[in-house]
């Protein structure tokens, strides 16, 4: 049998001072002077840092749940959003988008504005720091040009740096994709077919206006409301509980709690809708829910049996979406 070569321990990273060690090819050597190669030194934490999965990539953003919402539910929806340090010369608007043709990442259009589309695959597991990073690019891209996809270096921005926390996070939902287009109506064949099967596939919703991130829509079956909460999941959780155990979970004859998506660290409860039931319908109802969710979530109080097979229950119902 051939001889077992001895293993040497490798060295130790040399870099001792707080300068970052720069990004080289990964079967390079380290530049930190450890004798390793890039991939199995440094690399290692840069990779780490890229592909780690951020639980909750909106928080801290005015409107994380309306957020959530947008980038998981509401088929078309804009919103105009307001950077830290105003707007760059040469661009007049900066508008965030569910979804753009094509499936860009974003687009600088001919006047220079910006749409940002939220509801596209990123290469890492930050989601505000790869919209982050298209962002930036749009800014500077040709006026008439989309911006393609691409790897957000690993200590880019986040949105949380580039957006004012203070401004107002108001979606405009529309009931089809026109804002794609300066003009519509006036639209060539091509694009007026693009419109017309994107429109035709887009489930018609509304937001609610007397609550927050509640988003009714409408299913050839039935309607259902869709509420994206910000409070901590277990303490929702149980006040869900609570509520259903005391039959006062519905918003009213005919509709039922019906589970909930768990989607970036945000938990949105689901109700089944008479398909007669509009969103003008649903205003009422869930004001005076979010009444009965407020005291039950004030409750430190044990869950009894019930309340805890209520739980048992509306858990196994839940569907993480990312």
């Amino acid at each position: 049998m051939a001889k077992k070569r001895p293993q040497t321990k490798a060295a130790k990273p040399q870099n001792t001072s707080n300068e970052p060690v720069p990004v080289v090819g990964a079967r390079e050597p380290c530049p930190c002077g450890s004798g390793r190669r890039y991939k199995a030194c440094h690399g290692r934490a840069a990779s780490h840092a890229v592909t780690e999965l951020v639980q909750r990539p909106f928080e801290g953003l005015a409107g994380e749940c309306d957020w959530v919402a947008l980038r998981e539910l509401v088929p078309a929806a804009t919103v105009e959003l307001t950077l830290k340090d105003g707007l760059p010369e040469g661009v007049p608007s900066v508008t965030l988008a569910t979804v753009l043709p094509m499936a860009w990442p974003a687009l600088r259009r001919e006047d220079g504005s910006v749409l940002l589309g939220l509801q596209n695959d990123t290469p890492s597991g930050d989601l505000s720091r790869d919209l982050a990073n298209t962002l930036q690019r749009a800014l500077v891209a040709e006026p008439g040009n989309p911006v393609t996809a691409d790897k957000a270096p690993a200590d880019g921005p986040r949105l949380q740096d580039l957006l004012d926390p203070d401004a107002t996070f108001a979606p405009d939902v529309h009931t089809g994709f026109e804002f794609w287009v300066p003009d519509a109506d006036n639209a060539n064949a091509e694009v007026t077919a693009s419109l017309e099967r994107a429109n035709a596939a887009a489930i018609p919703t509304v937001r609610l206006t007397g609550v927050d991130c509640a988003y009714w829509c409408e299913t050839p079956e039935k309607n259902h409301l869709r509420w994206a909460m910000p409070h901590p999941e277990e303490k929702l959780l149980d006040a869900l509980a609570r509520l259903h155990a005391a039959g006062t979970s519905s918003l009213g004859e005919d509709t039922r709690l019906v589970g909930s998506f768990r989607a970036h660290g945000i938990i949105v409860p689901v109700w089944d809708l008479p398909s007669a039931m509009t969103a003008e319908e649903c205003e009422k109802p869930a004001a005076a829910f979010a009444e009965r969710l407020a005291e039950a979530l004030a409750s430190d109080a044990p869950l009894t049996a019930e309340e805890r097979r209520s739980r048992g229950g509306l858990t196994n119902r839940q569907v993480t979406l990312s």
